[in-house]
């Protein structure tokens, strides 16, 4: 009888391997009213795929008599495309940092709206930090829970400037997050709290997005359009399904 085998097979990914975004799995994120997306634009000099790398670029707009928005930015989902439930997820990925950037890798409920359909964020980055934010939301995080029990979220230091693996192994009963294969946080369910607690034993979906600006990323300042162009760059995006068979060996 075989012990401690790999349980994870590759069950979908994207290496970026070709020079246009696979409409097969990505859309590009549209304009919405949101801190997270009201700078999105569908301009194709801003999302570039080249040696195997995708690039979503953050841009000073210089023209801003057809398009009032100060910054535009590029993001991608892949809603109504893929979505999954339970497994692994890691994303390869590095940014070049400005003031009031805020690159996240994140996925939301494919089912219901938000905040009771949940919300992970694998990875989000702000400004000049050399660590990253990766935290759980749902209705009972940000309504009904105040005491942040169990925490919902913590930080991870980073190579800023560098490459850096960011995971999320899921299952029915905990969420662990973790940087260059080092968890650094667990989210647990907690039966007792009921379905606001855990909204995740359903799909989720990813959206990538590189946002200029907002409440949160600008708290310590205002935006410098100086630091601009700024993006973040994907090497690949890779999800593993529990292989089972492997698994009761």
């Amino acid at each position: 009888m075989k012990k401690n085998v790999a349980k994870w097979k590759l069950a979908w990914s994207d290496e970026f391997d070709g020079v246009k975004l696979d409409e097969t799995k990505w859309t590009r994120c549209a304009r919405g009213a949101s801190d997270w997306d009201n700078t999105m634009s569908d301009d194709p000099d801003l999302l570039r795929i080249a040696n195997s790398v995708m690039q979503l670029r953050g841009v000073e707009n210089k023209n801003t008599a057809t398009d009032a928005s100060p910054y535009l930015t590029a993001g991608v989902t892949s809603k109504g495309k893929f979505s999954f439930k339970h497994g692994k997820a890691e994303i390869r990925a590095r940014f070049k940092s400005a003031r009031g950037a805020w690159p996240a890798l994140w996925m939301l409920g494919a089912e219901g709206t938000w905040p009771s359909s949940g919300e992970i964020d694998i990875m989000e980055h702000l400004n000049f930090d050399d660590k990253v934010y990766q935290t759980i939301h749902s209705e009972y995080t940000l309504k009904i829970d105040k005491t942040n029990t169990p925490p919902k979220g913590a930080t991870a230091k980073i190579d800023r400037d560098g490459w850096n693996t960011y995971g999320c192994e899921w299952d029915g009963e905990r969420i662990v997050l973790s940087v260059n294969g080092i968890p650094a946080h667990t989210y647990p369910r907690v039966a007792e709290k009921g379905a606001e607690q855990w909204p995740f034993d359903r799909a989720f979906y990813f959206i990538f997005s590189m946002q200029i600006g907002g409440k949160w990323v600008n708290g310590p300042g205002p935006t410098e359009p100086a630091d601009y162009p700024a993006w973040m760059e994907i090497d690949w995006v890779r999800v593993f399904a529990e292989d089972k068979q492997e698994k009761s060996k």
